[in-house]
């Protein structure tokens, strides 16, 4: 006669080590196959958070799979789960349509590279360099330390600044001069204070001219180039050589003046 029970237990311990065997061969698959990814994503040039954000996601997706496989195995009805899923997945997807708006931009930013970390941008308002880019948001350091974080939905809606895309920059500079002054004189000092340094490129050649006649000055441009890491350097220079420079030649730089009479 055949020992049923002895079948049945049979039957059980094959499921328990065909459960097993699954569990420990899609670990092992996982494990193999992401590492296979990350060397192959190596050699793709994408950004590192790039990387890192493909991985995570075909690590769910192996997981899911190997879920799956293990609970038909189990002879656990997957139709029915696969529904419900389904359904809390889109249940969830509308709840943190936000959330999933900026994991769609932290896609885009990685994609598309409008800044990497370690540039100086622009952004939502905000001016740092760029310290990470992660999948909700991106996080800027101010220039007096502070750190910023701005969602990603938002960086992609925003206006993008990139001051550190190119390798020169210009600076330009408004200095004001009275209307007494000789406007040849100013702009041969403004010229000469732009070549005495060095960081200032001769290259494309530096531009001053007339800006604008405002109430109590000749407002006088002066536009120069320089290597995109000199700006705040350069800027400051001339903001200060200038100064000098027009009171060694005797060129008045006017303020905005009040006469008050008194009637008794």
């Amino acid at each position: 006669m055949l020992n049923f029970s002895k079948l049945k237990d049979m039957e059980i311990l094959y499921v328990i080590l065909g459960a097993a065997a699954i569990l420990a061969i899609g670990l092992l698959l996982i494990k193999i196959i992401t590492a296979l990814s990350k060397k192959a994503l190596m050699r793709t040039g994408l950004d590192e958070s790039m990387h890192k954000f493909i991985i995570n996601v075909l690590k769910i997706v192996l997981y899911i799979i190997m879920i799956v496989v293990l609970l038909g195995h189990l002879r656990v009805p997957t139709a029915p789960l696969v529904t419900v899923l389904g359904a809390a997945g889109a249940a969830i997807a509308l709840a943190l349509k936000d959330s999933l708006g900026n994991i769609a931009g932290g896609v885009l930013i990685l994609a598309n590279k409008p800044f990497k970390k370690g540039d100086v941008i622009d952004v939502a308002g905000t001016e740092g360099i760029v310290d990470s880019i992660d999948l909700f948001v991106t996080t800027l350091k101010t220039f007096d330390n502070k750190v910023v974080t701005v969602p990603n939905g938002t960086v992609t809606t925003s206006v993008i600044v990139n001051y550190s895309m190119e390798d020169m920059r210009r600076v330009d500079c408004v200095f004001g001069v009275s209307y007494d002054s000789d406007i040849s004189a100013a702009k041969d000092v403004l010229l000469a204070v732009a070549e005495s340094s060095p960081d200032i490129l001769m290259e494309p050649a530096p531009i001053i001219g007339v800006a604008e006649y405002q109430e109590s000055s000749i407002a006088l441009d002066l536009k120069v180039w320089c290597e995109t890491s000199r700006y705040y350097d350069v800027k400051y220079y001339l903001e200060e050589e200038v100064k000098a420079a027009f009171d060694k030649a005797k060129i008045t730089i006017p303020y905005p003046r009040m006469d008050v009479r008194v009637r008794e």
